[in-house]
């Protein structure tokens, strides 16, 4: 059996290989509530073979939002709308499904990305977005709103409210995303972090409320499911002094505190602070970000950044590179790519029946052993 298609399980939770259909922003929501295009995008990949799907990145108060179209698990109409696709897409498959759980922070009131992405003013139905500190993102924007002691209590209260809300939807995990950019991240990063309390100045002050909100959201959690983090590895801002950045160093204590309080893997990502980052692309551009942390904890870490070919994904995760390969672009274009690896690496994957005769003959146990028959 490939390593990719080996199961791996996560507290109570199993899955069946170690393909993750990444969250991927669809910027469609009304007023936090998923839509009809929820359903059609999530049950393309439902059936497409992966271990793990994860739902989009979900705000947990209305001012989280990345733009007015993003998701929210914040009231009782996003939690029928989630709960209503939620019921289609178990009707039809198996698949586990997970929740990534968010603040969009500094990088909130946006447009959407074909509008432009750029922020969208308070005059013009957009939202002051708040922050660690009043630093904007670029130049000749207003600056966010500083979070203040009490918001900051207020607001950890509403990352555990959105948790519950997902246990009573049945979400099987939650990924907390404290990446690209957004509050968490900017807690940890001393690009957007310039606050002269417990919560900001050395790397540790400026892990602490990212900590306690993981904690708080682990504790509201049930202690059979399992709860990962998504992180930003590195900044990619080598020209500044490393006090003035958050890197690979900083990301490797953040990931064995989450693991210490009960996180069950690590999700690497990197960059979205800085509009000046400076990132090299290629194919697997972060994998060694993943590689390094792996070798620094006990928990799984998932790979993820321009990971495409079957052969590619089988050696990050057979080297030990990481547990899990991610993928969000390459499932858009391929929505049944863990077909495809598959029948590349010689192993087999879970298909719906009613999709059991398109197995091509060259793959003739591609979906395990079925058996068709015909009137």
């Amino acid at each position: 059996m490939p390593a990719l298609f080996n199961p791996l399980r996560l507290r109570a939770l199993t899955l069946a290989n170690r393909i993750v259909v990444s969250p991927m922003c669809q910027y469609s929501a009304v007023e936090g509530c998923a839509q009809p295009w929820h359903v059609v995008h999530l049950g393309q990949f439902l059936l497409g073979g992966a271990g793990l799907l994860c739902i989009e990145a979900t705000a947990v108060e209305p001012a989280g939002r990345i733009t007015p179209g993003c998701l929210g698990l914040y009231d009782d109409a996003g939690e029928a709308a989630l709960g209503a696709v939620l019921h289609t897409l178990r009707s039809v498959g198996r698949t586990p499904i997970a929740i990534q759980l968010g603040h969009a922070g500094r990088k909130g009131s946006s447009a959407r990305p074909w509008e432009g992405g750029r922020l969208v003013p308070v005059g013009a139905g957009g939202w002051r977005p708040v922050a660690p500190s009043a630093v904007p993102i670029g130049e000749g924007e207003p600056p966010p709103a500083a979070l203040e002691r009490a918001e900051l209590a207020a607001l950890l209260e509403r990352f555990v409210d959105a948790v519950r809300r997902a246990e009573r939807l049945g979400l099987d995990a939650i990924e907390v995303h404290a990446a690209h950019g957004y509050l968490l991240h900017q807690f940890l990063s001393p690009l957007a972090n310039r606050r002269g309390d417990e919560y900001g100045g050395s790397p540790e002050n400026r892990m602490r409320w990212p900590l306690e909100v993981f904690a708080a959201m682990r504790a509201a959690w049930p202690a059979q499911k399992p709860m990962g983090v998504r992180i930003s590895a590195t900044d990619w801002r080598d020209d500044l002094p490393a006090a003035e950045r958050f890197d690979l160093p900083d990301a490797i204590a953040f990931a064995r505190a989450c693991e210490r309080l009960g996180a069950d893997w690590i999700d690497v990502s990197s960059g979205g602070i800085s509009p000046q980052q400076r990132i090299r692309l290629g194919p697997g551009y972060q994998v060694p970000f993943a590689e390094a942390i792996r070798r620094e904890v006990e928990i799984p870490v998932i790979a993820v950044g321009m990971i495409t070919d079957p052969h590619q994904a089988e050696d990050i995760v057979a080297s030990g590179k990481a547990d899990l390969v991610a993928m969000a672009r390459a499932m858009l274009y391929d929505p049944r790519w863990p077909w495809h690896a598959a029948a590349a690496l010689g192993a087999s994957v879970e298909a719906p029946p009613q999709y059991w005769r398109s197995q091509p003959r060259e793959h003739a146990h591609l979906f395990g052993p079925t058996t068709l028959g015909q009137r």
